[in-house]
């Protein structure tokens, strides 16, 4: 029997959706339903309506994060234009069918790497209530049961923010197309008096991050002077519409330096949701930075770290990288980050940071951090660990062929936290975290002096099924893999495409287990 997912909504009980990049607030990409086999591609269709290739037909754009509804509807950011457009696509998670299309005047910020468009789900929770008392108080009154609370938003032009409600109807209530609207964090009024100032002079720069009470938050760049007086920074959208923001120089603590948030940086949240974390950069392509932590009501600033390398040196944080803050189970703030000398030094491999949730005590780094975004993974689903750890991180752990030292033997990780060993990629002596699995590409990429060399893992956010005890992981052979972590073996693969060298995009798991890779511009819908 299928419940309901108001039903599961209105007693207060967790309601099973993918809400966008990294699945959760914290980006711990872990999936609350086990993913069906890799049998087949059951459905494809385009995020991309104009691909612009580099030189040698390299794809170096991220791909914005689909979100998936708790009524398995598929929401796809689409970009329709060569460096620029977008639209959201609802798409039927059973065979793909096009349910409706979002409209956009959503720009970009300035950029090399194409950002991700970003969108989330945000449902708020309800306090736990009598579920039979308040069926039977509807009941009793002739009230309906309500439906369950979903509404998407998407990113739009001058840094304002569409929302939809009820976004699992092509019409929505009575007819209608749902409720709708646009919000400005920095007021409507003051938008709508000067909507093409603000359009020219304000992007959202980050994947959108919703916390359970319906909140939103995201990065934006301001450029020039505007009516409003921004400057570039986070802000916050309450579940009833006001805005607030906080300037990514006031989250360094001043900092001149510091000119916005990280591009492609989505803010994370505490467990508790009271604190907000996210990268502040000074905007160069391969520049500097710091974690910074903020109070997830006000912004108020709370501590910031600057990044470093752990070897010393400022650590790169770089605008061609997605990596985004994961919080883990104890609180720990993980950060991925480019080496100081980018980027031969680490063979350009960069470091995953770790913190404490003050930010107040560096902890071990993992050996990999460019571009990507550590996945939780709870330690009982590696039935090889006997370590401490009450988790472990997953992680890209690429070693780039002829950059440094690099063989091109391109791995996968699995990592604990909380343990260390010497790291085998560094010229000067530095602690790592302790490997307890890893997994190497199979798809051979040889070239002349590197015979071991294969194709690269291209993730930014794996999906970890915790009911198979396994992975879900897309690499540039075109191929999507279950690394099952009991075996440490790749268990199941099905290719989806010849391959192609591309930036790193998100992998999920759908509401009924379908898995969804993004590969060569293309969404695949995989499962029986």
């Amino acid at each position: 029997m299928k419940i309901r997912p108001e039903f599961l909504f209105l007693a207060g009980l967790p309601v099973s959706f993918w809400s966008g990049y990294g699945h959760d607030p914290q980006h711990t990409a872990l999936s609350s339903t086990a993913s069906q086999p890799l049998n087949q591609i059951r459905w494809s269709t385009p995020v991309d309506l104009n691909p612009q290739s580099a030189a040698g037909g390299d794809l170096y754009i991220h791909y914005g994060s689909p979100a998936v509804t708790a009524a398995n509807t598929v929401l796809l950011p689409v970009k329709t234009g060569g460096d620029g457009g977008f639209e959201v696509q609802a798409r039927s998670g059973v065979n793909g069918t096009l349910l409706y299309t979002l409209a956009t005047d959503y720009s970009l910020p300035a950029h090399v790497w194409v950002p991700p468009y970003g969108v989330v789900l945000s449902s708020p929770r309800p306090g736990r209530v009598s579920f039979l008392g308040e069926l039977a108080a509807r009941a009793l009154e002739r009230r309906p049961i309500p439906k369950f609370s979903e509404r998407l938003y998407y990113a739009g032009g001058g840094g304002t923010v569409y929302y939809r409600d009820q976004v699992d109807s092509p019409t929505g209530p009575n007819g209608g197309a749902g409720a709708t609207g646009q919000i400005a964090f920095y007021g409507n009024a003051v938008y709508a008096a000067n909507p093409a100032i603000f359009n020219s002079s304000v992007q959202i720069s980050t994947p959108l991050t919703a916390d359970s009470s319906g909140n939103v938050y995201f990065g934006f760049i301001a450029t020039g002077s505007n009516p409003a007086n921004l400057t570039s920074g986070i802000a916050r959208i309450s579940n009833d519409g006001r805005g607030t923001w906080m300037s990514a120089r006031a989250l360094a603590g001043g900092d001149s330096s510091i000119a916005q948030v990280a591009l492609n940086c989505a803010p994370a949240l505490s467990n508790d949701q009271t604190t907000l974390y996210v990268a502040v950069s000074d905007g160069v392509e391969f520049g500097a930075g710091y974690l910074a932590a903020a109070d997830s009501v006000t912004l108020a600033p709370l501590a910031h770290v600057q990044l470093m390398d752990p070897r010393g040196g400022l650590a790169t944080v770089s605008t061609d990288s997605s990596a985004s803050p994961t919080v883990g189970p104890d609180g720990d703030v993980y950060y991925g980050v480019l080496e100081t000398s980018c980027c031969s030094s680490h063979n350009s491999r960069g470091w995953m940071l770790h913190f404490n949730a003050a930010l107040t005590q560096a902890k071990i780094p993992g050996s990999f951090g460019w571009d990507d975004t550590a996945s939780v993974v709870p330690s009982d689903l590696v039935p090889s660990y006997s370590g401490a750890s009450s988790y472990l991180i997953l992680v890209k752990y690429n070693n780039y062929v002829g950059v440094g030292n690099g063989t091109g033997v391109n791995q996968l990780a699995v990592l604990d936290p909380n343990a260390a060993q010497q790291d085998e990629y560094s010229a000067t002596p530095v602690q790592a975290m302790r490997e307890v699995l890893t997994i190497t590409g199979v798809t051979p990429a040889p070239r002349a002096g590197y015979p071991n060399a294969v194709r690269e893992w291209c993730i930014n956010s794996a999906a970890i099924d915790p009911l198979t005890k396994s992975a879900l992981v897309n690499s540039e052979d075109g191929v999507v893999y279950r690394w099952d972590f009991t075996t440490n073996t790749f268990t199941r693969r099905l290719r989806l495409t010849a391959g192609r060298s591309e930036a790193y995009t998100p992998t999920l798991i759908g509401t009924d287990g379908t898995v969804y890779a993004i590969n060569d511009a293309i969404l695949f819908a995989v499962g029986n």
